[in-house]
């Protein structure tokens, strides 16, 4: 297979010819492939049903305290989960606050917090002139979000194959008080999949912010999604970390069992040290009165313990594996000989991230909408959706079916195809 790169542009616009006449046919069928969010498939919410049935009658309403869980209290989670949540991301249960489905709604409250009061004390973001956060590129687009709908101002920080640029953020983060954060995926990075080295999580422990409420938000989504029983990715324990380094008060680590049970109605936890809890609980005690414990009961009487909930992720990952693979063969076959785009071979998470020659992810995705298949839109993997070289695109391959999967890793394959073509022609 010849790389588009060496080809005469008489042997460029013969492919192009060619390629044209392939997704006229495509277009005919008029089909309607989704690979644009990250949601489970049914297969994969199938597994959880049993979870819904568990607690059934009144003595099961008790939980380890003997509290009744269908009443009022308990404003930070039971115990027990707790337990659960704090061994998904290795930190001790009495610094974990479990809250309801969303470790989404919980970056928003904590930004929202530190904007209108401040963290641990410090002068509300509100009042600052200027207010900054990292953002390691590509990235996740609702942490983004986030950050845009309060007016805070996103610095673009490159990934690399151990995380984020660590020089450049320890650099900006010494020299600049207005930096208040950075967001971080440290396991199976979205949309990329990879997993911060240990000499990049020791570095974070160890910054030193010119802002005394900088804080690292560590989005640990996938901290138990891994794809294989034998290439598992491991992460440096950050809360350990900290507290080596005399920095324990710097990360709140945020994780949800949105895609170990149910993303609608799973449970989520924040973790962090004593000190933010402290600060964090005073709020919680002015804007709720408590959780969802019955679905707390509900996920600890299912799983026991994190041993428990190990074993049902390998249930999801021998579901999801065929998925990846089907569009990572796709891939590795089509286009790497070609030369036209560049990814990483991802060990677990959620998504594939590809980057074609740049200029081309814009029309490569609006292609792929042309012939039936929806895509996350080219630029969300970046601050205000603006991918300066428009190469990065996401796919998310859980959702369809293995079948739809290979019709609609072949039609991406033929859109990445046809706008390297036109980009090297117009060269």
């Amino acid at each position: 297979m010849k790389a588009y790169v060496e080809m005469s542009k008489e042997e460029l616009m013969k492919e192009k010819e060619e390629l044209m006449k392939k997704y006229k046919e495509y277009q005919d069928l008029n089909l309607s492939l989704d690979m644009s969010r990250g949601k489970p498939g049914n297969e994969q919410l199938d597994i959880s049903l049993d979870m819904l049935g568990i607690i059934n009658d009144k003595e099961s309403m008790k939980c380890e305290q003997g509290i009744d869980i269908r009443n009022y209290g308990v404003l930070d989670g039971l115990n027990e989960a707790k337990e659960l949540i704090g061994a998904m991301v290795e930190c001790p249960p009495e610094n974990v606050i479990v809250y309801g489905n969303s470790s989404l709604n919980i970056m928003y409250d904590t930004i929202s917090r530190s904007y209108t009061h401040g963290v641990m004390g410090s002068t509300p973001w509100c009042k600052l002139d200027k207010v900054k956060f990292l953002c390691p590129v590509p990235g996740y687009d609702r942490h983004f979000a986030i950050t845009e709908h309060f007016g805070i101002e996103m610095i673009e920080v490159p990934m690399t194959e151990n995380g984020p640029d660590m020089d450049m953020v320890e650099e900006l983060v010494s020299k600049d008080d207005s930096i208040k954060g950075i967001w971080c995926v440290p396991k199976y990075s979205n949309p990329q999949g990879v997993s911060y080295s240990d000499e990049t999580v020791i570095r974070f422990a160890n910054l030193k912010p010119a802002a005394q409420d900088f804080r690292i938000y560590w989005d640990n989504a996938y901290a138990i999604h891994h794809l294989y029983e034998d290439k598992q990715d491991k992460l440096l324990n950050i809360v350990e970390e900290c507290e080596k380094a005399g920095n324990p008060h710097m990360v709140y680590i945020f994780c949800s069992t949105s895609k170990v049970t149910f993303p609608g109605s799973g449970i989520a936890g924040l973790a962090a040290s004593t000190e933010n809890l402290k600060y964090i609980r005073k709020q919680m005690t002015i804007q709720t009165i408590g959780h969802d414990k019955i679905n707390q009961l509900r996920h600890i009487k299912y799983f026991k313990n994190i041993d428990g909930m190990i074993a049902h992720m390998k249930k999801h990952a021998e579901i999801i594996r065929p998925r990846f693979e089907t569009v990572m063969d796709a891939l590795e076959n089509e286009l790497v000989p070609l030369g036209i785009i560049s990814y990483i071979k991802p060990n677990g998470g959620y998504f594939i991230s590809v980057d074609t020659l740049e200029g081309c992810a814009k029309r490569t995705v609006g292609l792929c909408k042309e012939a039936g298949v929806v895509m996350t839109g080219a630029g969300a993997t970046y601050p205000y959706g603006n991918d300066k070289k428009d190469t990065n695109i996401r796919i998310a391959p859980t959702y369809p079916s293995v079948e739809e999967l290979k019709l609609a890793s072949d039609i991406f394959v033929l859109c990445v195809k046809i706008a390297s073509v036109e980009k090297l022609l117009n060269a």
